[in-house]
């Protein structure tokens, strides 16, 4: 019954594409990503059981459809792991590492001229004080919060 139910759901989105391009016209909507994402799998991985898969590749329109976004948004991907080197004389801007090498170590600096500046903010305000918690003469504690409650 899963298999029928997904043979009708391929079928109807073979019908609702027809002959377009993408679901909504000349452009890519989030729909084409979402159906993207589960037609490719299902037509190019190898699967035990085909039945589906087989099913997928007689409907043209959908194989047709994943191929175009396939050689659109992914060019690179004749079965490599990574996009080409860049062809000879094109220049690309630079990436985030070649722009800073000490991106990381400025990063950190500001956090912890950050951190400082609030923990002497906070001293200088009296938001946080230190106390030296000292036993008195008749060997009487420091008094908690709880212990102050209690007595009033």
């Amino acid at each position: 019954q899963l298999y029928r139910e997904a043979r009708e759901c391929l079928t109807l989105l073979s019908q609702r594409l027809g002959s377009q391009k993408f679901f909504f016209g000349d452009s890519p909507a989030s729909l084409d990503a979402l159906v993207f994402s589960r037609l490719a799998p299902l037509l190019k991985a190898k699967l035990p059981n085909g039945k589906l898969q087989q099913h997928l590749k007689s409907l043209q329109n959908l194989c047709n459809y994943c191929t175009s976004i396939l050689s659109l948004y992914f060019p690179w991907d004749r079965g490599e792991s990574r996009p080409p080197p860049h062809p000879a004389g094109v220049t690309y801007p630079p990436s985030e590492a070649e722009e800073d090498p000490h991106k990381r170590r400025k990063q950190l600096l500001s956090v912890l001229v950050g951190l400082v500046a609030m923990l002497g903010y906070a001293f200088l305000s009296g938001i946080v004080s230190i106390q030296r918690g000292s036993v008195g003469p008749a060997g009487r504690q420091p008094v908690t919060l709880e212990e102050e409650e209690e007595e009033e």
